[in-house]
């Protein structure tokens, strides 16, 4: 039997001519020096390869091998606190082997195979499992306890059960008999096709909100656990900076960072900013809860296709271990634009702005990975995806910000002008919107008070009055406004500069809860609830704003700190007394 060797190399695209070997999705090894690669096309004459790694030096007939397997994963404890490339290579590994490049046909263990782990045996000789079930544990981090579960795919009876103790990723922790009579060895570790979403008991609906201390979007545009939003916006307005903040103050118990495309410093930046940054929950370096999956710009294109389906598995995976994680992508254009590319090597024809006729369906199979799930073992988990969009030019209606939006429920459009005014998070309010507060709304009434999405409702009202004032204003000018219709200005200016803009820089305005976030809105109201009694009683605005109120509730954000909220009882007060003073005098 002839061996099968490259006949055509196009870029990452490599054709592989008469060969009847592979099948379809597999993963296979090219050249001599085995770049990993994945079968994406095969017929009667040529098998088509895309290949992950760089291929300089290529030449035609040298081997490629199929492995049998779909492009995988491996799975288990080591994951966490390790940042991989896009097809889940341990970079620190790899920088320890071959320096700061990476080396072509890099053959590292995805996890530390050396590495001994403290591990709980929970099963017996004799046991029933199933697929899902849990049979090991191990501190993995100090604050996330790793949970090895039987495959989905696996079912049968315990023959044998390695005592508790220390234990290698490799070493054999159970035997399984199954139905067929076949003996499956189970160790901490397992792999799992990367494009294949893993298994579920039932969907659950998503109620819920993800928590993340910012709030314009946990009041204005909140995202549910097991949700998908989209951060749509031009170069330089905020789009990764937003994503640093959610992925640090997010309340998910996992987070996966995926750089897909970005450039190298920022990915370097998130590195430094995570091995600083302490959880404010547990005490302990962020990254002890953090995996970042870096495929730089400078990366083979064809990795950054596999980055995205690489941490979504790897969310899956702790999802099914009852773990809520939330994923982070920057960016999803990055990620179009290599399919593009590849798609333009394989001669496909070509659709809007030269994206493939399949960019929707691959959004489409990436975001319906979310959601709020009962896993095979009987916990709840959930997966929530976050994607950066990187429209050219700013322009929302090119394809992948449109076909973005059909697929998530909450779209966060970052604003050039409020970003270049230095107001962070840029995210524009009349542009933006959430479909999940519908669903959200029970959790709202019962941990806040019904009282908070009824404050919610009077800012959007205001905004959205400030928006059809501002319109007059740039035809006539704000002088001929009545005081009412200025006062509504004024007033919106407060909402927007003392609410919805916040310093991430600041410590008591980076994170805010939501009670705080409650109370400042009260304040808000309140002190616009007095103001048009005045001015209905026809005294004049300017009288009004003399009293400096205004400008002083702007900055309540940074002179309430969030563990000592009564303080806002004070400002009521105040605003009360200036008032009363006004009608008295």
């Amino acid at each position: 039997m002839t061996q099968d060797c490259i006949y055509g190399i196009n870029g990452p695209v490599i054709t592989v001519k008469e060969s009847h070997s592979f099948s379809m999705m597999e993963m296979v090894y090219v050249g001599r020096e085995h770049l990993v690669g994945e079968v994406i096309g095969v017929n009667d004459h040529f098998t088509t390869i895309q290949c992950y790694e760089e291929t300089t030096g290529l030449k035609p007939g040298e081997p490629v091998e199929g492995t049998g397997a779909p492009m995988n994963v491996t799975l288990g404890p080591g994951i966490l606190d390790n940042i991989f490339d896009g097809i889940e290579r341990p970079l620190k590994a790899i920088a320890e082997a071959s320096g700061s490049f990476i080396a072509r046909g890099s053959n590292v263990s995805a996890l530390n195979e050396d590495r001994v782990w403290d591990v709980t045996v929970t099963r017996k000789i004799g046991d029933e499992l199933s697929g899902g079930d849990i049979y090991a544990t191990c501190p993995e981090t100090q604050i996330i306890e790793h949970r090895s579960m039987v495959p989905p795919n696996l079912s049968g009876k315990v023959t044998f059960a390695a005592p508790s103790g220390p234990h290698k990723v490799n070493d054999t922790i159970l035997e399984i008999l199954d139905g067929n009579g076949v003996t499956h060895k189970l160790t901490l570790c397992q792999k799992w096709p990367i494009k294949q979403p893993r298994p579920v008991k039932k969907h659950l609906p998503s109620q819920i909100p993800l928590v993340t201390g910012q709030r314009i979007v946990d009041t204005m545009f909140p995202l549910a656990k097991g949700g998908a939003a989209a951060i749509p916006g031009g170069f330089g307005t905020g789009k990764t900076m937003m994503q640093h903040q959610l992925a640090k103050w997010c309340d998910a118990d996992i987070i996966i960072y995926v750089g897909c495309g970005e450039r190298g410093n920022e990915m370097s930046q998130v590195l430094e900013e995570f091995s600083e940054l302490i959880d404010p929950k547990s005490g302990r370096p962020m990254t002890d809860r953090t995996v970042l999956i870096a495929n730089t710009s400078n990366m083979p294109v064809a990795a950054r296709e596999a980055s995205i389906y690489t941490g979504v598995t790897l969310a899956e995976y702790y999802r099914d271990m009852g773990y809520h994680v939330a994923m982070m992508a920057d960016s999803t254009s990055r990620w179009a634009e290599a399919l593009r590319e590849i798609s333009g090597r394989l001669e496909e024809m070509p659709a809007e702005e030269g994206f493939p006729a399949y960019l929707p369906s691959r959004l489409a199979q990436f975001y319906e990975r979310a959601g709020m799930v009962e896993n095979l073992n009987g916990s709840d988990g959930s997966v929530t995806l976050i994607g950066a969009v990187s429209p050219a030019g700013g322009d929302f209606s090119e394809p992948v910000t449109q076909n973005t939006k059909r697929f998530t429920r909450c779209f966060w459009a970052l604003d050039k002008s409020l970003a270049y005014a230095r107001h962070y998070p840029a995210i524009n309010w009349m542009d933006s919107y959430s479909e999940y507060l519908p669903d959200l709304t029970d959790w709202y009434n019962q941990n806040l008070g019904e009282e908070f999405l009824e404050y919610r409702s009077q800012i959007n009202q205001i905004l959205q009055e400030e928006n059809k004032l501002m319109e007059i204003v740039k035809l006539i000018g704000a002088d001929v406004l009545p005081d009412d219709q200025k006062l509504v200005i004024e007033i919106a200016r407060v909402v927007r500069v003392g609410f919805l803009q916040q310093n991430a820089f600041h410590q008591e305005d980076t994170f805010v809860p939501m009670e705080k976030q409650k109370r400042m809105m009260r304040t808000i109201l309140h002190l616009y609830a007095r103001a048009k009694q005045l001015v209905a009683a026809s005294i004049p605005i300017s009288t009004i704003l003399a009293t400096g109120l205004f400008d002083k509730i702007v900055k309540m954000k940074y002179d309430v700190p969030n563990n000592q909220l009564e303080k806002f009882d004070a400002y009521i007060q105040e605003i009360d007394t200036a008032m009363d003073a006004i009608v008295q005098a």
